[in-house]
């Protein structure tokens, strides 16, 4: 999974949900028949502060949410609003979208030539990826990016089960990313992870003359209402595919990548000798 987010403390792109926050508290302060000017000594933060928050150009600070909602005594909705909001923090804003229609999927496939994918990092190769990764984040940032992978990875676990495919390159292990400690611990997990009954991993390996996935790393998602939709991912960017064409496309190179790679036996025998070798 990409390691960019938005959630700095500073002033950022607007989105939906950091729009929607900002509405709510909006509504509960005319509500409450105050001014911007005039909430903003009673919540301690200032006239720009609050009007950022209020046009989802900024993240508000917990303190802040705790502030307004005591001043604006609004029933809890801003601190409603505010857990909704902080469990998008984290995610790449392009990412949103498919995260939130990952969480009601019933079968998720995905093919990945980069990274690990994020649902099966571990905490230590999630730090290790990210702060690779210019810009370098705050510490805040990082934070809340290594929450949010590991609290998508529920996922693995939800029941009624997902069905859940996964192909990864070889060569994204044997890259060692954190050194060969973390990546020791990441062969463990991911051979835990490919004993869940709805999990199946396969590895893609190094030497591949016939290769179905040339163009890149792709996922597909069967909905509840069983409508297939793919997702692909650049450089700050991250588009959510819905035409029948394109996810039929999608669907025959992830077949054809599902022969071409090693089956899900002979790729936990595979990770069991790398484990041993490092």
């Amino acid at each position: 999974m990409t390691t960019a987010d938005d959630s700095g403390d500073g002033e950022v792109e607007p989105d939906n949900d950091l729009r929607n926050f900002g509405e709510t508290v909006k509504a509960c302060r005319k509500r409450a028949g105050l001014t911007q000017e005039q909430l903003a000594p009673l919540v301690s933060y200032s006239v720009q502060y609050i009007a950022s928050v209020e046009q989802g150009r900024r993240h508000p600070s917990a303190r802040f949410v705790e502030r307004a909602e005591d001043v604006l005594d609004c029933f809890g909705v801003i601190r409603i609003a505010a857990k909704r909001l902080n469990r998008r923090r984290g995610l790449a804003r392009w990412f949103r979208r498919w995260a939130e229609l990952e969480e009601t999927a019933v079968t998720l496939n995905t093919y990945e030539c980069r990274s690990i994918p994020g649902l099966l990092q571990t905490e230590a190769y999630a730090r290790a990826q990210i702060r690779d990764v210019p810009p370098l984040p705050t510490p805040e940032q990082a934070e809340a990016r290594v929450v949010q992978r590991l609290e998508r990875q529920a996922l693995l676990r939800k029941t009624p089960f997902v069905a859940l495919s996964f192909i990864i390159e070889q060569a994204v292990i044997e890259r060692q990313t954190g050194g060969p400690e973390v990546t020791r611990e990441l062969i463990d997990h991911l051979l835990e992870c490919a004993r869940l009954p709805n999990v199946d991993l396969q590895i893609m390996p190094l030497i591949s003359p016939e290769h179905a996935g040339t163009d890149g790393p792709f996922r597909l998602l069967e909905s509840e209402e069983h409508e297939w939709l793919g997702y692909t991912e650049g450089q700050q960017t991250g588009q959510v595919i819905s035409d029948p064409k394109d996810t039929s496309l999608l669907h025959q190179r992830y077949a054809k990548l599902r022969i071409q790679a090693l089956n899900p036996a002979d790729s936990m025998g595979l990770l069991t000798r790398r484990r041993g070798s490092l």
